[in-house]
């Protein structure tokens, strides 16, 4: 186990580490060794590009998952449809992180075969960061797309309206480009669910008025959310039409071409998903999709900054440099995620990376 404490007197472990950690529990929470390994795999992923709300975090709700069997644990997903190119599978509660995976891998192979590659999940768990699954396949050429929905749940207010019916229905896309994939990964509403909940655990308020109250007065109060409150669409009150459309589009392309989503009144916590793959070497080849990417995404750094202070950024630029950080001087987690990580690892007999009480010790150590 590699453990570091940092000049800033952070406690850090590596993400090998971590993941090792997370397999560990899973496995002795009942998951067989194949989900375990990809399901820790993709949760640290999250932390590593700064996504705390969908890395860690997620491992003690996933455990709780499994423990009241709404997480299964056995089994593969099956095939409902097969039309070469395109594909449905009923992931049947299997955890999401794990199908999730083998849908990209499976999306990148029908690409491989016809140019392009879907394949729809039905009765999905929940699916974590989409950013983890899209920078291996993007750094081998292949573009892939990631659209999910949760049909069980509402947060988010239809354009107009005070009554959520929605849920934020994110889009990730990871982009072949030089020196580094161009990595997107947003929401069609202006925050979370999840974020919401860390403000509310902060006691802070979230950073603008990003929801309505019942009565559709705008807020920035997060326990909005518990008092039959809504998640404005992006755009908001101006312009949220487009977030709103944008919203209905991802829950075509998942609840819809799966042929499960809100219309059967599902209540299990969960996820509706599409997987599209691309393989520019099908299309105009592979160098002249990276010659378009490339010059694109370097004349928008080149672009002069409002403040030269903040300079232009990509998507996923940000969040590969977090990685690399991660990967090099190990990963740091919020005391509340080391607080529910260091209970699981009490309860199944797994040692921590770190210190459970995430104090800092008075050198750097290693073990």
């Amino acid at each position: 186990m590699n453990r570091t404490v940092t000049s800033e007197g952070v406690a850090r472990s590596s993400l090998e580490t971590w993941r090792g950690f997370a397999a560990a529990v899973l496995l002795r929470a009942g998951l067989p060794t194949e989900p375990a390994v990809a399901v820790a795999r993709g949760l640290v992923e999250g932390d590593a590009y700064g996504h705390s709300t969908h890395g860690l975090a997620l491992l003690a709700d996933y455990v709780e998952e499994i423990d009241n069997g709404k997480m299964r644990t056995s089994g593969r997903p099956e095939v409902v449809a097969d039309a070469g190119a395109a594909a449905t599978w009923d992931a049947l509660r299997l955890p999401g992180v794990w199908s999730t995976m083998l849908a990209v891998d499976d999306a990148v192979r029908r690409a491989a075969a016809h140019g392009i590659g879907a394949v729809a999940l039905r009765r999905s768990h929940h699916i974590g960061c989409l950013a983890a699954y899209l920078e291996a396949p993007a750094r081998a050429g292949h573009l892939v797309v990631v659209f999910s929905s949760d049909p069980s749940d509402a947060h988010v207010a239809p354009y107009g309206a005070t009554t959520p019916v929605l849920t934020p229905n994110p889009v990730a896309a990871g982009i072949p480009s030089e020196p580094d994939p161009i990595i997107i990964d947003v929401s069609t509403s202006i925050t979370t669910a999840g974020m919401c909940a860390k403000a509310r655990a902060a006691g802070t308020p979230v950073a603008g008025r990003w929801l309505i109250d019942s009565e559709g007065v705008p807020t920035d109060d997060p326990f909005a959310l518990k008092r039959g409150g809504s998640i404005l669409p992006i755009g908001g009150l101006d312009h949220g039409h487009k977030g709103f459309g944008l919203s209905l589009l991802v829950e075509a392309l998942t609840q819809g071409l799966a042929g499960y989503g809100r219309a059967d009144k599902p209540t299990d916590w969960g996820a509706g998903v599409l997987v599209l793959a691309f393989a520019p070497s099908r299309f105009a080849g592979s160098d002249a999709f990276i010659r378009q990417t490339a010059w694109t995404g370097a004349a928008a750094l080149a672009a002069p900054p409002i403040d030269k202070a903040r300079p232009v950024r990509l998507p996923g630029q940000l969040a590969l440099e977090r990685k690399r950080r991660a990967e090099a001087d190990g990963l740091a987690l919020e005391p509340a995620i080391i607080a529910s990580l260091a209970a699981l690892g009490r309860r199944f007999d797994v040692n921590l990376p770190i210190p459970a009480d995430g104090e800092t010790r008075p050198h750097s150590t290693q073990s």
